[in-house]
């Protein structure tokens, strides 16, 4: 029996969301994350992609991204591999590239995020045509769960030192749930230095220097299942020079 069609009239056909999953070391989460994505982008009506940036994980997360591009079909899930990890805003900068939609989605591949938040900036960004769309953990109803303290005392210091010294504009600078329109997000990558962790709030820092309008949603963020957090020192050294840099030159 064929299935029905639904009818999304309120759907801007001309809109496609090219959804940017940077992966490492995530073949237990890859599996669902996508599953989730198909299903609920499925359910909505919009144009999507989902473009998968893995960086050499040792772990077989590219030959599980290639079965499940099997599943799916190379139209909905396309892979950008690199030979080895470079980095979480180049990988943003080389899945660009390849984004065909005219609106970009950034979100982790572990889980963390709810993959139902998209029609939450989704919505925020057509309510103010906003050039960009950022789920805040830190104000409204968002939050943390899952974290111990350490996590949340660098992740709470990192933005309120940003908050301080750079004044965004934003609530949420290290958070990694966004929409931009590609346009703008391939003008802000032109012009940001950072690769690793830093690369979130240099894009908000930058994007307020050019007068980009910011829309925040309130998101829920819950700490991975499987696998190990990418957060170590050498981010948080990396951060910490990574502000002390915009603030010299912002």
């Amino acid at each position: 029996m064929a299935s029905r069609k639904t009818s999304h009239p309120n759907r801007d056909s001309e809109d496609k969301y090219s959804i940017l999953l940077p992966t490492y070391n995530e073949r237990e989460n890859l599996p669902l994350i996508v599953w989730l994505l198909v299903k609920y982008f499925g359910e909505s009506g919009y144009n999507y992609e989902v473009i998968i940036i893995d960086d050499g994980s040792p772990d077989g997360t590219l030959e599980v991204a290639e079965q499940l591009q099997k599943i799916y079909g190379e139209d909905k899930i396309l892979l950008r591999p690199r030979a080895k990890k470079l980095g979480l805003g180049t990988a943003y900068i080389h899945g660009i590239k390849h984004a065909t939609g005219n609106f970009v989605i950034i979100m982790d591949a572990d889980l963390s995020h709810h993959v139902n938040h998209y029609v939450l900036v989704v919505r925020k960004q057509k309510e103010g045509n906003y050039d960009l769309v950022s789920g805040t953990r830190y104000k409204g109803n968002g939050g943390v769960y899952g974290w111990d303290l350490r996590r949340k005392l660098i992740s709470r210091g990192a933005n309120f030192l940003t908050q301080v010294l750079l004044r965004p504009g934003a609530s949420d600078l290290t958070g990694s749930f966004r929409l931009y329109k590609k346009e703008v997000l391939e003008s802000l990558v032109e012009r940001c230095v950072s690769k690793g962790y830093v690369f979130q709030m240099e894009m908000i820092v930058r994007a307020r220097q050019l007068n980009y309008t910011i829309g925040e949603v309130p998101i829920s963020f819950v700490d991975r299942v499987y696998g190990e957090s990418k957060l170590g020192g050498n981010e948080i050294v990396s951060f910490v020079k990574g502000l002390i840099t915009l603030f010299a030159t912002t």
